[in-house]
């Protein structure tokens, strides 16, 4: 198998610019190793606009870079987890921004944080994965066969990891003792990003390459359900490429997901039934609320499609290339990152462009987190902070 990679905070304002943020699309081949823009992928410079919502920062920290590795904040209670490249992991007064506490993991990390308030978990280099406990005292270590680019997911007392070989292992979240390992074939060729893992009502879901997504049940890992997010196809290895990328979205009883080169759906979260699906390509991810839900295409194309049905209801194409992350619904906007440090905020209903904040000038790969008013986030340079909608 081969994977393909293809500071203060300054308030709205309205110019400014970004770049594909590292969802490294990975071909193993040298000439794919440059991350400057082609001609034809230049990003789009950005549009002038009169902000409409007024958005505050809150509170900053520093958490440490991410190197070339996504790390997304979890939000548990009142207590907001990050972690960076260098080992380092945090607990953050989700109200303050106040630094509880910083603890070294004893070496570099690859994806994090998974947290259910009591079990915080991380994943270490070459597939180690590392938990501690609410006051970062150290619970276990565990080992899984190859790298871990998603955060862990912790929940029915269990820490589920998917590594790159297709495989989900779930351990005890108070042993670390193995529970259920899952395995799948994997494609030739693989995106290098960080696909989520989401437990709900004692299930567990999961995006895998090769276009699928699959349902188990959380306490043996027995599969309850698997279905076709993408379809590979194509003449290569290359084109071929159809994995289910970013978080699946639980919204009502639908679970949604996107994949790269294949399909935006959503299904019956019991028993995988499709409600409805249609063409699309995302290599970042998606969010869903009651009403929507938002995806930015392969090229930094915002869309917004009906939750209940799929008909398209608007796209935005003024952020054309420039590296957008996966969304978050926030309020009556819909929030994004770029790979310049940009969070832009779109009308939920029309796509327009409510309001724009310029962070540290480096990429916000993973997807916003929200956190009750406010909306968390973390740039690859190591600043993490929240925003309110005033």
């Amino acid at each position: 198998m081969r994977s393909v990679a293809v500071p203060p905070i300054r308030l709205p304002e309205s110019g400014e610019t970004m770049r594909l943020a590292v969802i490294t699309l990975v071909a193993l081949l040298a000439a794919c190793s440059s991350n400057k823009p082609s001609p034809q992928r230049q990003p789009a410079p950005l549009v002038d606009f009169q902000p409409t919502m007024a958005v505050r920062a809150v509170w900053e920290a520093k958490v440490g870079k991410s190197d070339n590795y996504i790390f997304t904040p979890a939000v548990a209670g009142n207590r907001v987890f990050a972690a960076a490249a260098d080992g380092s992991v945090s607990s953050i007064d989700a109200a303050t921004g106040q630094v509880a506490w910083r603890i070294e993991a004893g070496m570099p990390l690859t994806a994090g944080v998974g947290s259910d308030g009591e079990t915080v978990a991380v994943a270490g280099k070459e597939g180690v994965v590392l938990a501690f406990d609410a006051q970062g005292e150290p619970k276990w270590k565990a080992q899984v066969a190859t790298e871990i680019l998603s955060s862990p997911a912790v929940g029915e007392r269990l820490v589920v990891v998917r590594s790159i070989d297709n495989r989900i292992s779930a351990f005890d979240a108070a042993t670390g003792q193995r529970r259920w390992l899952l395995e799948r074939g994997t494609p030739p060729l693989t995106l290098r990003t960080a696909p989520g893992i989401l437990i709900a009502e004692q299930k567990v879901y999961a995006g895998m390459a090769g276009g699928r997504m699959v349902a188990l049940t959380a306490s043996n890992g027995a599969p309850l359900w698997e279905v076709a997010i993408g379809f590979p196809r194509g003449t290569n290895d290359l084109e071929r490429i159809s994995d289910v990328s970013g978080m699946p979205a639980l919204s009502g009883r639908s679970i949604c997901a996107v994949a790269y080169q294949g399909r935006i759906g959503c299904v019956d979260m019991q028993s995988g039934t499709a409600r409805w699906a249609r063409e699309f390509s995302s290599a970042a991810g998606l969010a869903a609320d009651p009403r929507f839900v938002f995806s930015a295409d392969d090229r930094s194309v915002m869309h917004a499609l009906s939750r209940e049905n799929g008909v398209h209801v608007w796209q935005n194409d003024k952020l054309r290339n420039r590296g957008l992350s996966a969304p978050a619904s926030f309020g009556r906007a819909v929030a994004v990152g770029d790979s310049e440090g940009y969070l832009h905020f779109l009308s939920r209903e029309d796509g327009k462009f409510l309001a724009r904040v310029a962070t540290d000038k480096s990429a916000i790969a993973a997807a916003p987190q929200v956190a009750g008013s406010m909306l968390i986030f973390q740039t690859k340079d190591g600043t993490l902070a929240a925003l309110a909608n005033e």
